[in-house]
């Protein structure tokens, strides 16, 4: 086992004084390289300008080259670190590197050993910053990788109640009971053929009680089977990540409280599970929520948007000012734009304000139109809205169009569909092989940048 790695420029003296060592360095492609000198490893670092999202991967493609070497400590100097983008990018680095060093290995018999990093003359402050950053995003994967038999409904409210005890983050949970006395009935109605229990969390911080007033509303189904109308396929594990929106809010609340951000916001997460059974919704049942508005099930299987909408209903009763709704919503937004970015839906400012927002933290998303003229295809023949739409194209569209009904006129809405950057294929900087945590650190972003 390596004990220490130092982490320098590519144009080091100690890497540059033989020939050898030098030619090496300069003429591999990859920006860094891992090199022994004189019984030292070194990871030479390319010198160029990189942006934020591109030192955090740099970061995190060192930290799981050295994990998977079994070094326990590397050591870099703060000048180093402005070589990778043109100027000191101390919090980038250390969040990359933290997420680099990530996996979940809570049922695995062999586990590994982050490597822990020195950053010689950096300001603490801004180390402390980049650890909660990935400590936020670390938070959202474990959630999101997690069994569903551990994380159901019951067992996910508990968790929240229990994570933030110590902290100045008031969370309230809805039971059966109390979701019925609400009319919460799309909760209700979708969670109905599960053995464990509907939930609804709501996680208040008030950082500033003076800022506008904004809801985050994270689509939280713990194990999605499809319902009545089953999915197919051989291998549907990862459904158990179809509450990766709610994770992005557990995990901005989480970064907005240990931050303390001056911020006014309020976490409103439905839990269900979507199962079949006798007493599972069946296709072709009405559901009519709190604000007056009947809905056809068509597809039990478009469940998100069910749940959803008494999250948006529940965010109008808080009146808040700025409302983001964030799910794993449809199969469309990812054929449409892959597995990098989410699409965002809504008022045109406010979609190009988080996509800047969005470039700045890794969590990218792209504007995405909402084709009013696709509305008619969501009318039902006995109902006023039936949850999918009878066209074969648009279906991120369609589905912002449906949450669009249950939006608080006032409020100024966007949309997430992050379906397609669920979870990573492949070991890729400081992504795992596993789920990415997309969502906290753009929900917590955007919520200080309204609020400025």
């Amino acid at each position: 086992m390596t004990q220490v790695a130092m982490i320098v420029s590519a144009k080091d003296g100690r890497l540059t004084k033989t020939l050898s060592t030098a030619q090496y360095v300069e003429q591999n492609a990859t920006p860094f390289v891992t090199v022994m000198v004189d019984g030292t490893l070194y990871v030479a670092v390319k010198e160029e300008k990189r942006d934020e999202e591109a030192v955090r991967m740099l970061a995190g493609s060192i930290a799981s080259d050295l994990k998977g070497r079994r070094v326990e400590r590397a050591t870099a100097d703060v000048r180093t670190l402005a070589t990778v983008n043109g100027r000191e990018a101390v919090t980038a680095f250390v969040e990359g590197w933290e997420l680099g060093g990530y996996e979940f290995s809570k049922y695995q018999q062999k586990k590994g050993t982050k490597t822990a990093l020195v950053i010689d003359g950096a300001d603490e402050r801004e180390v402390t910053l980049g650890k909660t950053r990935a400590e936020s995003v670390a938070l959202s994967r474990d959630l999101m990788n997690e069994v569903s038999d551990v994380l159901n409904p019951v067992g996910y409210a508990e968790w929240a109640v229990d994570h933030f005890a110590q902290t100045a983050v008031d969370v309230t949970v809805f039971d059966r009971a109390e979701l019925e006395r609400r009319e919460m009935n799309g909760v209700l109605t979708v969670g109905q053929g599960s053995r464990h229990e509907q939930r609804f969390v709501e996680l208040r911080y008030e950082g500033d009680a003076s800022k506008p007033l904004v809801a985050l509303v994270g689509k939280g189904v713990t194990f999605d089977t499809g319902g009545i109308s089953l999915k197919g396929g051989d291998d549907l594990s990862d459904m158990r990540m179809d509450m990766g929106g709610s994770a992005a809010v557990m995990g901005a609340i989480h970064l907005l409280e240990r931050t303390k951000a001056p911020v006014n916001v309020v976490g409103l997460v439905p839990m269900v599970e979507n199962a079949p059974d006798n007493l599972s919704v069946y296709p072709g049942e009405v559901i009519t929520y709190k604000n007056g508005t009947s809905v056809q099930v068509a597809n039990t299987d478009a469940e998100g948007r069910l749940i959803l909408a008494d999250g948006l209903i529940r965010a109008g009763e808080w009146e808040a000012e700025y409302v983001v709704d964030i799910a794993t919503l449809t199969g469309a937004i990812h054929r449409a734009l892959g597995d990098k970015i989410g699409g965002v839906f809504g008022e045109e400012a406010l979609a190009f304000e988080m996509k800047k927002v969005g470039e700045a933290s890794g969590d990218f998303v792209w504007p995405m139109p909402m084709t009013r003229a696709y509305n008619d295809s969501l009318k039902s023949d006995y109902a006023d809205l039936k949850n999918i739409s009878t066209l074969g194209f648009a279906g991120a569209t369609t589905a912002a169009l449906f949450l669009e009904h249950f939006v608080d006129p006032k409020a100024k809405w966007l949309h997430v569909d992050m379906a397609g950057v669920m979870e990573a294929s492949k070991a890729e900087g400081y992504y795992a092989k596993s789920a990415t945590g997309y969502g906290a650190r753009l929900l917590a972003d955007y919520t200080v940048a309204v609020s400025k």
